[in-house]
């Protein structure tokens, strides 16, 4: 259960760290496009391993 618990401790900064990206891709929008697209880019990787992490920490049903 130790590894579960890691994964979800690492799935809540990277989640964390998604929305600043994202906040700040839409605050650049205005000002920076480059920026925001950097910025942006970076939010899908993110989410990518975010994705990756909700498969491997997915709990199998159990059967009765």
């Amino acid at each position: 259960m130790k590894n579960i618990d890691d994964i979800k401790t690492h799935q809540r900064k990277l989640n964390e760290r998604y929305k600043i990206l994202i906040e700040q891709a839409y605050n650049f929008r205005q000002t920076d496009s480059a920026l925001s697209d950097i910025s942006e880019y970076k939010a899908i990787k993110l989410l990518d391993e975010l994705n990756r992490l909700k498969y491997l920490s997915r709990e199998l049903p159990t059967t009765v």
